[in-house]
Formats: C-alpha cells, sequence, structure tokens
C-alpha cells in the first residue's frame, strides 16, 4: 500500500496544503489564530476538517494559512467532485474552525513547532 502525497506550497507568508493540484476552493471557511508553525497547523486542521467531512464523496480537502504578523489567516476547505449543500458544508468547516477545543490545540502545536523553527 502506497501512502498518499500532500502538496505543500509555500509563497511569502502563505503556506497551502492540499490533495490535488491546482488548488480548488469550491467551499470554505475562514478563522484567525495566533501565529505558529503553518505546516503544523494546516496539517491539524485538515485533520479535523477531514474527520468532520470524510463521508462527504468527491471531497478533497485544502488549508491556506497566511502569516499576518502575529496571527495567521486561515482558510480551510477544498474542492468537491459532484453535488454537495454548500451552506450546510460551510457550517460544518466553520464549526471546526470555531470549535474552543480544537483552537486550542492547534495553537499549542503550531507555537511548539514555531519554537522548535525559531
Amino acid at each position: 500500500m502506497t501512502r498518499r502525497r500532500w502538496h505543500i506550497l509555500e509563497e511569502a507568508d502563505c503556506l497551502t496544503m492540499a490533495r490535488r493540484l491546482p488548488v480548488r476552493f469550491d467551499v470554505s471557511a475562514e478563522t484567525v489564530l495566533p501565529a505558529g508553525s503553518p505546516v503544523r497547523l494546516a496539517r491539524q486542521v485538515r485533520q479535523d476538517m477531514w474527520r468532520r467531512l470524510q463521508g462527504m464523496r468527491g471531497f478533497s480537502p485544502v488549508v491556506r494559512v497566511e502569516t499576518e504578523g502575529a496571527q495567521c489567516r486561515v482558510t480551510a476547505g477544498g474542492s468537491v467532485d459532484g453535488a454537495f449543500p454548500r451552506a450546510g458544508t460551510e457550517a460544518a468547516i466553520a464549526e471546526v474552525l470555531a470549535d474552543p477545543q480544537n483552537r486550542a490545540r492547534w495553537s499549542a502545536w503550531a507555537g511548539k513547532g514555531a519554537q522548535a523553527d525559531g
């Protein structure tokens, strides 16, 4: 069994993690978190979003982390091959991003990565 690879695209102050290229956001939600390791943050957000939406056929997750000073703007979502309920899907992603336990865990994990990088 081979492990599927994730594409990690890095630009100035922006990291995008996606399953497929080109990156496409058919559905998305945004939040702002304290700055930390963009790779660690993107990985954790992707995992939690996937857990919530894994039953959606044709869903391919994408997470973009844009560093803006002491904060990171996180856009989570992805592409969907086929029909899907846009409002319900965006609401589900927004709930994952707004969950206080997720946010605390993501910030702690991303902060550890930033300390190791620095």
